[in-house]
């Protein structure tokens, strides 16, 4: 395994284990959520390079710009739950209430 290989494989590891153990703040569960996605579009941008391949990769793109749609509409959430109630804390939203 190789270095690159290295830091890839723990940045998605630490964002996930964020995302899992750090449950206070919405914005912190998106953050890790963003973090997640970049270093798999990182991983996916590398892949032809170290295979060496000539041709070029739409997967990378596709990524990103899923990437940019989860970041909207997660950010789009945020502020309305916000003004809804308050705050941004997760132990306040309560989904059996109507």
């Amino acid at each position: 395994m190789t270095l690159l290989h290295l830091s890839f494989y723990s940045a998605f590891t630490l964002s996930s284990l964020g995302l899992a153990f750090h449950r206070t703040h919405l914005i912190s569960a998106l953050l890790c959520l963003e973090s997640m996605m970049l270093s798999m579009f990182i991983a996916l941008s590398m892949w032809p390079i170290q295979t060496q391949t000539t041709s070029p990769m739409m997967l990378p793109i596709l990524m990103l710009t899923f990437s940019a749609c989860e970041a909207g509409t997660g950010l789009a959430l945020l502020v309305a739950s916000t003004r809804t109630h308050g705050s941004d804390h997760l132990h306040n939203f309560n989904l059996l209430q109507c």
